[in-house]
């Protein structure tokens, strides 16, 4: 049985008494089995599996404890536990109380970006508004860590100069959330938000569904995770973590929540995991003399459980950034260690790309998590967005991004587009593209506001058949082509568009609809300019190799793709999949290549960890942007716990490219791997 096999401290925290328990499990030290053996404990003393709630920072962490737990109790038993994410938790229960639709944000951001473009400022000298993407992560991060504060408040208080445009951005943001409501749709914030209103209810009339909520990574909770927490209110809370590997500030995680959990709940218990058993102990040794300069919440002192010879940590020097990056490579070439259990952890996304050049001219596969997501490369999020244009024509977001591709278009025309089309078709787009009700106008006024940085785009309409020389014979003289904007490289982009959907619309396998997709000449012309921008030199020119790669890259990414729909017979089945495991995914296979981030949680028996330069590593950019020298180091931290027997610390004295000299990073000094002049 799970509690049979822990160690006294994870029995003595599996085996807490119902109320508020706090558990501080440090890297290595065995978190997942305590947690498990909690669920054993709670359901061997009588408590339903649906009456536990198992939070997780990401959906592979809760199934791999919920498979965990039915090898003991059984599947069918441990499936009646609700677990996963605090986003698929939420997702869960709205799709079944609410109609809802999720949207990942690099869709949202285009229907934003269209609102966005409505709205006329006035710049100063002084300060210039934000651009709509950046507005759009500006606000993400104000509902996740504003403990309900007024917008006005967190602008004053984190960018004053930004207060002009206070209005005009809450313009966008009410316009915003109306169309949101109006097509049902939610984003990630939303699914809490409304999830928290729902529980809010519950708690009103007493009613907690859960006898006890177990919550991982509790150090990386923000201020409205937590608030759910507390709205759902349970009678019995277990909480794992460790201040030392919070390192999501940036997306609204506050320290805070952890270190003041005594406080919030005064008759808590807190409980310590100190038996490493992932670490050579000299590995271990570094990381905490590094880690040991943050302000202590919770004393704690890790013993170390792993027995054998283990080589100490080392050092590497190169003279120039991309021979660091070859040498690393020539490492592994002639490491004994398996590719897959070797990771190269880089702080900077910048990183990455010449650590995968240097490994693939020594033919070694690499695959990469971290940084630019496989879901969020173009050429995936836009297969997906085709794919949505088919499963559901009322996907205005899919559609906007679509037709944004078109030479003139642009996400403000592209939702004209849209709208006139919906128009056309009374509600059906397919059908207002295929085939137009005659008597209906496709565009209607805008209205005016100054106060709102509106402004009346008033137009005469065009001669709808300008175009007709050069489109298929089915689409000359189409209503939507009357829009005075439109250009005649966006009509023949359009009529592209027309053929695909008039070629396609009858497939409903995801892998047979894919396969059409990516033959069809609409595709292939946007991919291709894709690769010409990848491909350009810092003149412009145009690099043929180049853009030889990254149509190949493309080309792999987009089978990729078309593989992981295969298991899928329908579409909307696989299109909810990669909304909500897209994260998770990795592409490629061998050497692991990972943001610091995206290493969280793993382990592997050889790790690099590069770039160690003071200004790449800590990032003093991002430092000067609210973050901090603290938060930097349990970066760090968390990065070189990931190593269980090699660890590999390595930096560069210059940057050859943009003639720039660099200084070791603060954390080799404290690590003791470099000493200080005087010493």
């Amino acid at each position: 049985m799970p509690l049979s096999k822990l160690n006294p401290e994870q029995l003595e925290a599996a085996k807490a008494p119902m109320g508020h328990n706090l558990i501080i499990a440090s890297a290595g030290t065995g978190k997942t089995s305590t947690i498990v053996g909690r669920i054993a404990f709670l359901l061997q003393n009588g408590i339903g599996a649906e009456e536990i709630l198992l939070l997780t920072f990401t959906n592979k962490a809760s199934h791999e404890m919920i498979e965990r737990v039915g090898r003991f109790f059984g599947y069918e038993l441990a499936k009646k536990i609700q677990a996963g994410t605090f986003h698929a938790i939420a997702y869960k229960h709205l799709k079944e109380h609410q109609k809802v639709a999720l949207k990942q944000p690099r869709e949202l951001k285009v229907l934003f970006r269209s609102i966005y473009e409505r709205r006329t400022f006035v710049d100063t000298f002084d300060s210039k508004p934000y651009t709509s993407q950046y507005l759009y992560d500006f606000y993400a991060l104000y509902l996740n860590s504003s403990r309900e504060r007024e917008f006005g408040e967190y602008l004053e208080e984190k960018a004053p100069a930004q207060l002009k445009f206070l209005e005009i951005y809450e313009g966008i943001f009410d316009e915003f959330d109306m169309l949101k409501r109006d097509y049902g749709y939610v984003d990630y914030n939303d699914l809490l938000l409304l999830y928290r209103a729902e529980m809010q209810k519950l708690r009103e009339k007493g009613d907690c569904p859960y006898k006890e909520i177990l919550c991982d990574e509790y150090q990386d909770t923000n201020p409205l995770q937590e608030s759910i927490l507390q709205a759902l209110n349970p009678s019995s809370l277990f909480c794992v973590g460790d201040y030392d590997q919070s390192i999501y500030a940036f997306n609204g995680a506050d320290i805070s929540i952890i270190g003041n959990f005594g406080v919030q709940y005064p008759q808590a218990n807190v409980f310590t995991l100190t038996k490493n058993y992932r670490s050579s102990g000299m590995i271990l040794d570094l990381a905490n003399q590094v880690i040991s300069r943050n302000e202590r919440i919770y004393p704690k002192s890790l013993e170390v459980m792993k027995e054998g010879e283990f080589d100490a940590p080392k050092l590497l020097v190169y003279d120039e950034l991309f021979l660091q990056y070859q040498g690393i490579a020539k490492r592994i070439a002639s490491s004994g260690s398996i590719h897959q259990e070797i990771a190269i952890i880089f702080r900077n996304n910048s990183s990455a790309d010449g650590i995968e050049a240097s490994l693939r001219e020594l033919g070694i596969s690499s695959k990469r998590k971290g940084g630019s997501s496989f879901f969020e490369t173009k050429e995936i999020a836009l297969l997906l967005d085709l794919c949505s244009c088919f499963y559901n024509p009322k996907d205005m977001m899919a559609y906007i991004h679509v037709l944004s591709y078109g030479k003139g278009i642009g996400s403000s025309i592209a939702k004209d587009l849209y709208e006139a089309l919906n128009a056309l078709g009374e509600g059906d787009v397919i059908g207002g593209l295929l085939k137009p009700r005659e008597g209906i106008k496709p565009y209607a006024l805008r209205a005016k506001s100054s106060q709102m940085g509106l402004f009346e785009d008033f137009f005469a309409l065009e001669n709808a058949s300008r175009f007709d020389a050069f489109l298929d014979p089915s689409l000359r003289s189409h209503p939507m082509f009357e829009h005075p904007k439109l250009v005649s490289e966006g009509a023949k982009f359009l009529n592209l568009f027309f053929l695909l959907i008039k070629q396609a619309r009858f497939l409903s396998h995801p892998m047979h609809l894919i396969k059409e997709i990516r033959s069809s000449l609409f595709f292939r012309e946007i991919i291709a300019t894709f690769a010409k921008e990848r491909a350009k030199n810092k003149d412009g020119s145009l690099d043929a190799v180049r853009e030889t790669e990254a149509m190949e890259r493309i080309e792999r990414k987009v089978a990729l793709l078309e593989s992981l729909s295969k298991p899928y017979a329908n579409l909307g089945a696989f299109l909810n999949a990669m909304i909500l495991g897209g994260s998770e995914a990795s592409d490629g296979s061998g050497v692991n290549l990972l943001s610091i981030h995206a290493s969280k949680g793993l382990e592997f028996k050889e790790v690099y960890v590069v770039d160690l330069m003071d200004g790449r590593f800590p990032n003093r950019k991002l430092m000067s942007k609210g973050g901090s020298l603290e938060e930097e180091r349990r970066l760090f931290y968390v990065a070189v716990t990931r190593a269980k027997e090699k660890l590999f610390l390595s930096y560069a004295r210059k940057d050859e490219l943009k003639k720039i000299s660099y200084e070791p990073s603060i954390f080799l000094y404290e690590a003791g791997l470099i000493l200080k002049d005087k010493e």
